[in-house]
């Protein structure tokens, strides 16, 4: 998100999105209707003023290519109504309401799928998929499904039933919908797929194919030819547009440039351009733009927030390429690097000082340079948590003969009520399932003190960390009220999260 100059005191602006002169805090309560809503918090007094559920106005503007045709697709708000060839969609005919009373109906609470009806098979077991809330009081319902990024106050399916399981599919950036990273909320999901570790389906590797694209040597540029590169390019490169998030990672790299030179491609700290052609966002991809990256020694692989186990394509894209990452972001990442020595962690640097010069040093030593892409001249990825989740996992990446991970997250709900049917059938008592705070927790955004040179405005100080303390207050008031387990308006919810 780009920088912005700061609003009136008291009033947080996104997206461009203003508030109507004159309007009264009640007024803008009520007129909190999706897409377009004025970024405000609706309490008593203007000192209440805060960002507003964040996960609305942090739409992806192109969403990876995990989705189930396996092709990068351009997005559009709303945009989460993705068309999914080679599932045959059902009308509402005869047939289908045979189907629906015959088996479990997973619905799509946020429309995710865009799919009207499907009955989609499960190893043995199948399921009735629909995104059509005219299902919400069929009593073969069994499950709701939530998009992470969509989950909002608007409109849950309340009263919740006993036999109503609620599964959360996130694999984004917390700054995308806080609310879900504290305990009163995500402990209200039965199931989970988040980038945690400790999720019922992990999506930790979301953004990497498989280990053969790892040992890969397609793109590598040989240590010699790198050397001399060296004569117009910078030892480091950084290519990021969205500027300024929670992770305060622009600060880091503006104080690190001070030090050593970077070559900076993107919106943010940019001092060099791609070629036009490359310039979209959905071009980091492409094999030209990956060309021009594979050149440099070392990126700056930079997490737009710091989750365990929350680790993309910014991580994993330079060891496809062979260029050494320089990471910060999961403080877990040790666990997943494909050897002891790939990568260097900026964790262990006190300051950007102590980094440039030991990236200096390596620029200089081929000797100790090799040492971090020894495991790729080799072809071996020797960590064995890495080797065993890409080998576990039920769902691929880019991958047109393996499921994706949505396909995998809507079978392992299916299997699950599956067999809480049968345990019933048995006379048993069924399974409950829950989420704990371990399948999506990440620690409040925290500034790096130490740049002299960081602008006057701080998204960081003025947005992230406020609307992080908010939504602590906003899970506080969303559990309450689903807990009473009756619908509610947004003024209830708000009157709550500012309540003194």
């Amino acid at each position: 998100m780009p920088s912005q100059a700061p609003a009136e005191p008291g009033i947080s602006v996104l997206h461009g999105d203003q508030v109507p002169a004159g309007m009264t805090v009640e007024e803008i309560c009520t007129q909190m209707v999706p897409p377009r809503e004025v970024v405000l918090g609706c309490g008593p007094t203007r000192e209440h003023l805060v960002v507003v559920e964040l996960g609305k106005f942090e739409r992806k503007k192109f969403k990876s290519s995990n989705l189930r045709d396996g092709q990068a697709k351009m997005e559009e708000e709303p945009a989460h109504l993705y068309p999914l060839p080679g599932k045959e969609a059902l009308t509402l005919d005869r047939k289908t309401q045979l189907e629906t009373d015959s088996y479990p109906i997973m619905l799509w609470w946020s429309p995710l799928t865009g799919e009207t009806g499907r009955l989609g098979q499960c190893g043995a077991d199948a399921c009735f998929f629909t995104i059509n809330r005219t299902f919400l009081h069929h009593p073969m319902t069994k499950a709701f499904l939530f998009y992470g990024t969509d989950f909002n106050i608007d409109s849950l399916p309340l009263p919740r039933k006993a036999h109503h399981d609620w599964a959360l599919f996130h694999e984004e950036s917390p700054k995308n919908n806080y609310k879900l990273f504290h305990k009163p909320v995500i402990t209200l999901f039965n199931y989970t797929a988040t980038f945690s570790r400790h999720s019922h389906l992990p999506l930790t590797t979301q953004y990497l194919e498989g280990v053969e694209v790892l040992k890969s040597r397609r793109y590598l540029v040989p240590l010699r030819s790198k050397n001399n590169l060296r004569r117009r390019l910078a030892p480091l490169v950084y290519v990021q547009s969205d500027c300024d998030p929670p992770s305060d990672r622009d600060s880091y790299v503006r104080e690190l440039m001070t030090y050593i030179e970077v070559d900076s491609y993107g919106e943010c700290l940019r001092n060099k351009d791609l070629p036009q052609q490359l310039k979209n966002p959905a071009s980091m991809d492409a094999d030209g733009f990956y060309r021009i990256i594979a050149q440099y020694k070392f990126i700056l692989a930079f997490e737009n927030a710091v989750c365990d186990d929350y680790i993309t394509e910014k991580f994993w894209r330079p060891l496809k390429l062979g260029v050494v990452p320089v990471y910060y972001g999961s403080p877990s990442i040790a666990d997943w690097l494909p050897s002891n020595r790939s990568a260097i962690l900026v964790s262990e640097f006190a300051h950007p000082r102590e980094l440039a010069s030991y990236i200096r040093q390596l620029d200089h030593d081929d000797r100790l340079y090799e040492a971090y892409i020894e495991w790729k001249l080799k072809g071996e990825v020797s960590n064995p948590r890495l080797l065993t989740a890409l080998r576990e996992r039920k769902w691929g990446v880019q991958d047109v003969h393996q499921d994706n991970y949505i396909d995998a997250f809507e079978c392992m709900v299916c299997s699950k009520v599956w067999d809480n049917i049968r345990l019933l059938e048995k006379g048993l008592p069924p399974k409950r399932w829950k989420a704990d705070v371990t399948h999506l927790s990440c620690p409040e955004p925290a500034v790096f003190a130490f740049s002299s040179l960081a602008p006057r405005w701080s998204s960081l100080r003025d947005m992230w960390i406020p609307s992080f303390e908010q939504s602590k207050k906003e899970a506080q008031a969303l559990r309450w009220l689903v807990d009473r387990n009756k619908n509610f308006s947004a003024q209830e919810f708000w009157a709550l999260v500012f309540k003194d």
